[in-house]
């Protein structure tokens, strides 16, 4: 086979449907060996969207999502979503035109050495030869699949894809580049399990990525303990268990403060730094943190690391003693409640906790939801309620805006008969707008939520919190739409609860994408958003 022919038949074997991006002349060899091989090229209008939406493709598959790009322009817009992949830990593989070795060192149109450019947003960066084909394949899957999935990129010299690889080595061990060897202090975490009357446990995005749904409500019914979740991991626990308290840093979390002054040991369990780090809210208390592996955190004789499988971290958790366990249920409700009730009196008028409760209300139980980064996501991130079945996709370790369009076409891709609605504000909207044509080229159904206020509203409240007054946060100053189609897709307007429904109610109802203009009133915010 030739190179193109090779890679797209492993990428099939692996378990690869779609690659993600814009192709350049150089592609084209590859393109055809994909449709092929049974892999559907999917184009993008920015190869940043092609990067988030084999991120997401990743997350929800468990097999890496796959972007490509070209030279120099091509390669540094995918970079985007890499580095999305890299700090939001999904497993993806971006593959970049590069020169051929007899130009990669001259000055030439477009030439940049990709190596050094996605060095510092995967985990391995790697250029194909005639040679090490096989081997490179071999290890970009084994090394974005381990216990801390992340992207890797292979770049592919625009001459050899005429190569073939009848006589390629076979390729060489990999080790896992995650799996380091620790000495965890069991004893000293036992005594403080075994000697602890209020814990805490803080569940966090490498938990929900590890499945430990079923042991948490095992651990849970012997042991009732407060939970709070790190926004990624939205989910793992349904928002109406007895023990759940809410969500990190988003809105109104300040309230769980009041729990944290009654806590004597924190348990992280499978809690990621790259989200919130601890020192930003842990009480001065005892830490545990579980995890796959050791994370950096600030030297502390009250700081106690596990790395090892999940299965292990409930073993060492056994040792709680559910006789000295003091669970203070009306605290942990009487915190849930007057969060739910301080948001509830904000639905008298249409500003975004209005919008997203009617949101909540119209949507079935189990979609999915993709929120872009903005002040809105504050409010979602706590008070959308995913319960037992529906699925919430953010971006948080990386928090780049213009996350939620992509986001949901690739939910909507990979989980055909899903309801898949997409929450953005209009300046996350604006940075991905053109993928609306992409929506409508692959007939993808996506409700996308506009939460228009005119302004980047998230600067503005920052600002002032400093005493400033609003500057270089105003996006347009009459609607973002004045039309009933935008590049081809129907937009329905909002602005009250009950044209808000109805628009649901209609984007419900046919089977294509539909824009939902919902201007709000911006002013929830300023009361709604945590200082920090």
């Amino acid at each position: 086979m030739t190179i193109p022919e090779y890679i797209a038949s492993q990428l099939f074997i692996r378990g690869v449907r779609y690659v993600f991006g814009i192709p350049g002349g150089p592609s084209i060899p590859y393109m055809e060996a994909f449709r092929k091989a049974g892999i559907e090229f999917i184009l993008t209008s920015n190869e940043a969207a092609a990067g988030i939406m084999a991120d997401v493709t990743g997350r929800l598959t468990g097999v890496p999502g796959i972007c490509h790009s070209t030279f120099g322009p091509g390669a540094t817009n995918i970079s985007t979503g890499v580095g999305g992949a890299l700090l939001d830990r999904s497993p993806l593989i971006v593959f970049t035109s590069e020169m051929g070795d007899k130009m990669i060192n001259r000055t030439t149109q477009m030439n940049i050495n990709h190596q050094k450019l996605f060095e510092p947003l995967t985990k391995a960066t790697f250029r194909m030869n005639e040679s090490n084909a096989k081997d490179i394949i071999e290890k970009a899957f084994r090394i974005s699949l381990d216990i801390c999935p992340g992207p890797v990129h292979i770049g592919l010299p625009s001459d050899i894809a005429e190569m073939e690889t009848d006589d390629l080595p076979e390729p060489e061990p990999v080790t896992d580049s995650c799996n380091e060897i620790s000495s965890n202090d069991t004893v000293r975490i036992t005594d403080l399990l075994e000697n602890c009357r209020s814990p805490l446990l803080a569940i966090g995005l490498t938990a929900a990525r590890s499945g430990i749904q079923e042991n948490l409500l095992r651990l849970l019914a012997r042991h009732k303990i407060p939970v709070v979740l790190t926004p990624m991991a939205k989910g793992v626990l349904s928002e109406n268990h007895e023990c759940y308290a809410g969500v990190l840093f988003h809105s109104l979390s300040d309230y769980l403060n009041e729990l944290f002054e009654v806590t004597d040991l924190v348990i992280g369990l499978g809690y990621d730094p790259v989200e919130f780090n601890y020192e930003s809210w842990v009480p001065d208390v005892p830490l545990i943190h579980f995890d796959r592996k050791m994370v950096d955190m600030p030297m502390s004789e009250k700081i106690f690391q596990y790395a090892g499988e999940a299965s292990g971290w409930f073993d060492l958790l056994m040792h709680l003693d559910k006789s000295t366990l003091t669970f203070n249920y009306k605290l942990v409700e009487g915190i849930r409640n007057e969060m739910w009730a301080v948001f509830d009196g904000f639905t008298n008028h249409f500003g975004p906790a209005a919008a997203l409760k009617a949101i909540r209300d119209e949507l079935p139980a189990d979609a999915i939801i993709t929120a872009d980064v903005g002040s809105h996501l504050h409010l979602a991130g706590q008070f959308w309620k995913t319960g037992d079945k529906g699925k919430f996709i953010i971006t948080n370790g990386w928090s780049g805006m213009g996350f939620g369009i992509p986001a949901a076409l690739a939910a909507q891709l990979n989980k055909r008969e899903a309801t898949v609605a997409c929450i953005t504000g209009d300046g996350g909207f604006l940075m991905m707008a053109g993928e609306l044509v992409t929506a409508k080229r692959y007939n993808l159904p996506v409700i996308v939520i506009v939460f228009s206020d005119g302004e980047l509203n998230l600067i503005k409240v920052k600002q002032s919190w400093k005493n400033i007054s609003p500057y270089g946060t105003i996006l347009y100053q009459e609607d973002l739409f004045n039309s009933d189609h935008f590049l081809g897709v129907k937009v329905l307007h909002a602005d009250s609860v009950e044209t808000m429904q109805k628009a649901l109610i209609k984007a419900l109802s046919v089977n294509e994408p539909v824009i939902i203009n919902a201007v709000i009133d911006p002013e929830d915010y300023q009361w709604l958003i945590v200082r920090r």
